[in-house]
C-alpha cells in the first residue's frame, strides 16, 4: 500500500471542509476569519477574500483527492482518510472559531 495516497486524501478532506465556511460566508457577503486577516486567523477578512480563499481550498482538495493516486469512493480506506481529514479540521474549527462567535459555551438553561 502506498501511504502517500491516504495522506493526500486526508489533507484533501481537510481542504474541502475548510472551503465550506469561507465560501458560504463570502457568498452571503459576510466577513470571516482567514489567514490573511490581522491578526491571522483571528481578525476578519472581507467577503471577497473569503470567496477567493474558499475556492483556493476547493482547488487544493480537488488536486489532492483526484490527482494523487486513484481515489475510489467505494474503497473504505480512501473514504475514511478523506473523512477523517474533514472531520478533524471541522472539529478544530468549531473549537477555534467558537471562541469568537460564542459556540463553545452551552446554551443557557443546560445543566
Amino acid at each position: 500500500m502506498n501511504w502517500a495516497n491516504p495522506i493526500a486524501y486526508f489533507f484533501g478532506g481537510a481542504f474541502l471542509a475548510n472551503a465550506i465556511p469561507h465560501t458560504v460566508c463570502g457568498m452571503m457577503g459576510r466577513s470571516f476569519q482567514s489567514p490573511f486577516a490581522k491578526p491571522s486567523g483571528v481578525g476578519l477578512s472581507s467577503s471577497t477574500v473569503n470567496v477567493v480563499w474558499g475556492f483556493f481550498n476547493m482547488m487544493a482538495a480537488y488536486l489532492l483527492i483526484f490527482h494523487v493516486g486513484a481515489f475510489d469512493l467505494y474503497a473504505t480506506t480512501d473514504v475514511i482518510a478523506m473523512g477523517m481529514g474533514a472531520f478533524l479540521i471541522a472539529l478544530y474549527s468549531a473549537r477555534h472559531f467558537g471562541k469568537f462567535h460564542g459556540g463553545n459555551s452551552p446554551p443557557s438553561g443546560c445543566i
